[in-house]
C-alpha cells in the first residue's frame, strides 16, 4: 500500500488533454483516472478501467461528477461538481477514499 497522505508537492501536472492520452488504448502507457483534481494510476485495476472494463469510460478523464452521480453517461463524466446534492458529494467522497486506499496519486489535474 502506498502512502497517499503526502501532499502533491513534486507531482506532475496534467491538462485534461494530456490526461486523455492515458485512457488504456495504448498498452505501453499506464491508465489514469482523475477524481477531484487528483490523477490516480489505476493500471493495477486494468480489468475495471481498461478497454472492455465496466469503468473504461472513466479512463483518461476526470470522473468526479459521474462517480458522485453513480453514472456512466458521457454527459456526467466531468470534473464539475456544480449542482450536486449533499448525498452525491458524500458518494464522491466515498469514491475518493477508495481511490486513495487503492491507487497511487501520480499527478494533479490542471483546470
Amino acid at each position: 500500500m502506498c502512502d497517499r497522505s503526502s501532499p502533491l508537492r513534486n507531482t506532475m501536472e496534467l491538462t485534461a488533454q494530456q490526461l486523455s492520452q492515458y485512457n488504456g488504448t495504448d498498452p505501453s502507457k499506464p491508465i489514469y483516472v482523475a477524481v477531484k483534481g487528483r490523477v490516480y494510476d489505476v493500471t493495477s485495476g486494468k480489468s475495471f478501467y481498461g478497454p472492455g472494463g465496466p469503468y473504461a469510460m472513466f479512463a483518461g478523464k476526470d470522473a468526479s461528477r459521474a462517480l458522485a452521480k453513480m453514472s456512466k453517461n458521457d454527459e456526467d463524466i466531468s470534473p464539475s461538481l456544480d449542482g450536486l446534492s449533499d448525498k452525491e458529494i458524500g458518494v464522491l467522497n466515498d469514491w475518493e477514499n477508495k481511490f486513495q486506499a487503492k491507487y497511487p496519486v501520480v499527478a494533479r489535474l490542471l483546470n
